[in-house]
């Protein structure tokens, strides 16, 4: 088992925050070895906000409508997640897109998660346009950000079947269940120090060799 320390994390939100709680129950279960050192959101009415006061744990509105620019915004970030000492970025449902001011000051260092198999789906309404597409297989990725939408290299991703008598709502549900699975886990790979890129590719040292079995949906019957 890789050594592991406590990796400092700020946490961007904008809404519910229910990838914030899983993070959180990760950590106080012990299975996660990080401390939350902030929460933000650019939105004053985040239901996150109110899980972080429940845990106790520092959170601080940066309303991007107050800011000329997105620049300007980002810089009101830079500012706090340098003052809490943040090592690694987490995005939890943050619903604002990057510049390369903030990528810069944190390369390779924000990680986010997106509801569906990346690259298939990138951008809003995953699950919902999956669903209408017609696909048999979807799920959740966590990547880290780069200057594009949903481009960056993959850390690990979950997939989850598409059931005939599902509808939209029912996917997002079962998508979600497996992103609060899937983030703890890679935050914890890099709180680990098992995290390796090389170009696109991410490589986890001393990772599980996943099961060489193809899936299929709908199972098959003769073949």
């Amino acid at each position: 088992m890789a050594s592991s320390r406590n990796v400092n994390l700020g946490v961007l939100v904008s809404g519910s925050g229910s990838n914030l709680q899983s993070i959180i129950d990760s950590i106080e279960k012990g299975t996660l070895h990080a401390d939350i050192r902030i929460v933000i959101s650019n939105n004053p009415d985040a239901y996150a906000l109110e899980r972080a006061r429940r845990h106790k744990i520092k959170s601080l509105v940066i309303d991007h409508l107050t800011y000329p620019s997105r620049e300007d915004f980002e810089r009101a970030l830079i500012e706090s997640l340098r003052s809490h000492e943040v090592e690694l970025v987490v995005m939890a449902g943050f619903m604002r897109v990057l510049t390369p001011l903030f990528l810069r000051t944190f390369p390779m260092k924000i990680m986010n998660i997106h509801p569906a198999i990346l690259p298939s789906f990138q951008g809003i309404h995953a699950q919902e346009r999956a669903f209408d597409y017609g696909v048999k297989f979807s799920g959740c990725t966590v990547h880290f950000a780069d200057d594009g939408i949903d481009t960056g290299p993959i850390i690990i991703q979950s997939v989850v079947p598409v059931c005939h008598d599902d509808t939209a709502d029912t996917l997002r549900e079962r998508i979600l269940r497996e992103e609060h699975r899937i983030y703890p886990q890679a935050i914890q790979y890099y709180a680990e120090g098992r995290i390796e890129i090389s170009g696109r590719k991410v490589n986890i040292r001393h990772g599980l060799r996943p099961e060489e079995r193809a899936l299929h949906n709908p199972p098959l019957e003769s073949f």
